[in-house]
């Protein structure tokens, strides 16, 4: 009986600390932005499946869950990354930003949580 307070223990623990993949940790995010023509790539994969390359297909991978669930499962680097996306899409490309939210957010229910916990990134 013990040990099956431990394994349940154990299972618990792993799966609350469960964090997306860190293999694009290094991302220079601040270069994305500043090169407005690659960050609409980014967002034209994320919303279109079109002009992905390895990185985008990476990130593209756990977006919609990222933003339903408020990234919950982003490193405090990720969320760094998705803050700054957010930020430079909006600010750079602001018709691509709303198609994003409307691909991502038609509801409007998602953002504001997902502002609010990258904020702090």
């Amino acid at each position: 009986m013990k040990s099956f307070l431990v394994l349940c223990a154990v299972v618990a623990l792993v799966i609350a600390e469960e964090k997306y993949t860190t293999n694009n940790d290094d991302f220079d995010i601040e270069a994305l932005i500043v090169n407005v023509p690659e960050l609409k790539n980014f967002n034209t994969c994320f919303v279109n499946d079109t002009n992905c390359n390895d990185v985008s297909s990476d990130f593209k991978r756990n977006l919609p869950e990222a933003v339903r669930e408020a990234c919950a499962k982003c490193t405090d680097v990720q969320k760094h990354i998705f803050r700054r996306y957010l930020e430079g899409l909006q600010e750079k490309l602001p018709q691509q930003f709303e198609e994003f939210r409307k691909k991502f957010d038609p509801e409007g229910i998602y953002l504001e949580p997902l502002k609010a916990a990258l904020a702090k990134a």
